[in-house]
């Protein structure tokens, strides 16, 4: 029997993160090991009258690929590839994964080779979902090996993931539309300010958002949601931060990430454990040691650390701040193949202003 969770998160996928409607084009993108999810959201895409088709992999190929392929192999871009970033009208991604530590050995410096290559491929997707011509939503699919991460049993994991979707809650759908309007009026107010300094433990970095805008995550294009982010100007950024959370990016993970930044530029980049695999991925373009997102973490909904980005850069009270690609619907003007998301707690002796004005004490939203 499918669980009734999984079909209510298909219905919230394609009639409110992805608004399917008749004749859309869409492909759903998942390891095979999410088949009940996948089920459930292509039988919702035929019932809204799109034309839904599977992108299905398997476990093991990203080691092969770095270890057998070529300079030449790691280099080329898919025609496959660019005919999906160009024609397609909607995508999910889900993740799900059997081993979430399978890329731990693989050479940093191949894998910084195969991003770069992706640059202007990734680059052009997220214009495209930026301009609503693509609508792309990403969420996971809870397993075995996720769980752990979080150090959790499954069924637990599934009730935190569920949970943090809303799914529990009798119109999952009307309680998205409740927190986007919430989120909205923080939105509308962090468009009027000019400036935000952000302190903590480890932590003293300022920035400039004048002229650009805040962007209203309500779970739209992550599943589930919870934040307001910008892209900071890209020569502003002044000042260090340290990342209280381990940094995963791309099947490795980096402990206790210091960043220093001077006219924007990450000029020094250090960290207890992968600081050679940190480093590898901040010099894969020029974009890379740019910040091209600063975001607040509004879910309070998400308390604890689960190791799976989807969900800790929403715990609420925290900030995370991205290197590389900026998102250009926030204005952001930096291109990478680069866009690393790691999350900073804000939960004890922090403080953020805007303005001057104290807007975050400790965790606890002050707007």
């Amino acid at each position: 029997m499918t669980d009734p969770r999984l079909q209510a998160m298909a219905k919230v996928i394609v009639n409110y993160c992805l608004e399917l409607k008749a004749g859309t084009e869409m492909r759903i993108d998942a390891p095979y090991l999410a088949e009940p999810l996948i089920r459930e959201i292509y039988r919702e895409a035929l019932l809204a009258g799109a034309y839904p088709s599977t992108f299905i992999g398997i476990s093991g190929l990203g080691p092969i690929r770095y270890r057998y392929a070529s300079e030449e192999q790691l280099k080329h871009v898919s025609k496959l590839e660019e005919f999906s970033v160009e024609n397609l009208s909607a995508v999910v991604t889900l993740w799900a994964d059997w081993n979430t530590r399978e890329m731990t050995n693989v050479d940093s410096k191949k894998m910084a080779m195969f991003r770069a290559a992706r640059k202007e491929l990734n680059t052009r997707f997220l214009e495209r979902i930026a301009k609503r011509e693509l609508r792309w939503c990403g969420t996971l699919f809870p397993t075995h090996a996720s769980a752990q991460d979080a150090e959790m049993g499954l069924e637990e994991y599934e009730n935190f993931v569920f949970g943090a979707m809303l799914l529990d809650k009798p119109d999952p759908i009307a309680e998205w539309r409740r927190v986007s309007g919430e989120q909205q009026r923080m939105v509308d107010f962090l468009n009027q300010v000019k400036r935000i300094e952000m302190k903590t433990k480890d932590t003293d970095l300022r920035f400039s958002c004048a002229g650009r805008k805040w962007i209203n995550c309500d779970g739209k294009e992550n599943f589930p949601d919870g934040e307001v982010f910008t892209g900071p100007i890209e020569d502003s950024v002044e000042g260090t931060i340290r990342f209280s959370f381990p940094a995963v990016y791309g099947g490795k993970e980096v402990e206790d990430v210091r960043l220093r930044f001077e006219k924007g530029r990450c000029v020094e980049a250090h960290a207890a454990k992968g600081e050679e695999y940190l480093n590898a991925m901040l010099d894969s373009d020029e974009g890379a040691r740019y910040v091209g997102e600063i975001a607040f973490g509004t879910n309070y909904g998400i308390q604890r650390f689960t190791k799976h980005t989807l969900f800790d850069e929403k715990i609420g009270g925290t900030m995370h701040l991205a290197v590389g690609a900026s998102l250009s619907e926030s204005g952001g003007v930096n291109k990478s193949s680069l866009h690393w998301d790691m999350v900073c707690d804000f939960r004890e002796a922090g403080e953020v202003r805007a303005d001057g004005r104290l807007i975050l004490k400790d965790g606890k939203l002050l707007l």
